[in-house]
């Protein structure tokens, strides 16, 4: 239950904890919460664990200069390591952090893995069952892992052909494409969750995990049947906020270690990355002659040059350029 946010005392008088307050407060996702908080550790134990009012905007871009020339990192984590202290001086201390004048990474921009259409089938063959389901929906709609786990029962719209992504990248909602293919094994799959949901209610538990704001709105949906994860647990787990025994959906390493066995057993020579169905899905996409906006929308990206990333990855470039190889007299 790695992804619940652990309970804070408003009148802790630490440090963290009041920044972890803040970002709570200003509606920020918790995988953006944890990611600003690694920052902001390694900041200061970089400066010999001085307390960051002690700090000068000089220490910031000695830190950011030093991931770029130490550390050799990419632009983006540079630019995620930036967009935490600023978040901490500048809205969270209420400081004015001015012009930072730092050493900026020069890691190229990585194309990102994508599989064929042949080594999606080949990866698909090894695996079964709910993981199987897993992986179709990772490449059939475009979910990253992370949302495919956030999945609830209700989320899946029959009727409209659609999936609802709550609370994606960003604290974003979205929809997204439900391949038609899928529908069969998804009711499946909703069957196998209201069978194990009844059991749980007679075992005494069946009450899922709810964020607050709807536990409080909602007092009775953590035992409705809708609101079950699609992918649960096959352990009952303990929540760290309230210490109440329940069913979590299933956690990442699991899918993980799964699609590294498919991918092996595959024989498919390419990193075992569940990101990369996603990454597949948009190329796939674009092969087909969908604009860029669509596939945009459907992934849920901010930024359009977030999306472009893709064109580098299509059959020949996305411009239909035939090499002069493959006119060769055999």
């Amino acid at each position: 239950m790695e992804d619940i946010r652990p309970l804070i005392s408003p009148n802790s008088g630490r440090f963290l904890d009041q920044l972890r307050l803040h970002i709570r407060q200003n509606g920020l996702a918790y995988r953006t919460e944890q990611t600003y908080l690694h920052w902001v550790k390694r900041f200061i134990r970089f400066h010999g664990r001085k307390h960051p009012k002690d700090l000068c905007m000089t220490d910031v871009e000695v830190f950011l200069s030093h991931l770029a020339e130490q550390r050799s990192c990419s632009t983006n984590t540079q630019r995620i390591a930036l967009n935490a202290l600023v978040y901490l001086y500048k809205r969270f201390m209420g400081l004015d952090i001015g012009n930072l004048a730092f050493k900026p990474a020069q890691g190229a921009r990585r194309i990102p893995v994508v599989y064929s259409r042949e080594e999606i089938s080949a990866i698909l063959a090894h695996l079964r069952g709910a993981h199987r389901l897993q992986v179709e929906l990772m490449y059939g709609s475009g979910l990253r892992k992370a949302e495919l786990l956030s999945l609830r029962v209700k989320d899946i719209d029959f009727g409209s052909n659609n999936i609802f992504v709550r609370g994606g990248k960003g604290n974003k909602d979205r929809t997204t494409m439900l391949p038609l293919r899928l529908i069969p094994a998804l009711k499946h799959q909703i069957a196998h969750v209201e069978r194990l949901h009844a059991q749980d209610i007679i075992d005494g538990y069946g009450e899922v995990y709810l964020p607050d704001a709807l536990n409080r709105k909602y007092p009775s949906a953590a035992k409705e049947t809708a609101w079950q994860f699609l992918f649960p647990s096959t352990k009952i787990g303990k929540d760290p906020r309230s210490g109440v025994l329940r069913r979590h959906h299933l956690h990442p390493s699991a899918l993980s270690k799964q699609i590294r066995q498919a991918v092996l057993a595959a024989k498919v020579h390419k990193p075992a990355k569940s990101h990369s169905f996603r990454h597949s899905f948009a190329t796939h996409l674009l092969e087909s002659g969908y604009d860029l906006r669509t596939i945009q929308e459907l992934l849920g990206h901010s930024d359009i040059s977030t999306t472009e990333i893709y064109t580098h990855v299509v059959n020949r470039g996305g411009k239909g350029v035939l090499s002069p190889a493959d006119s060769l007299f055999a």
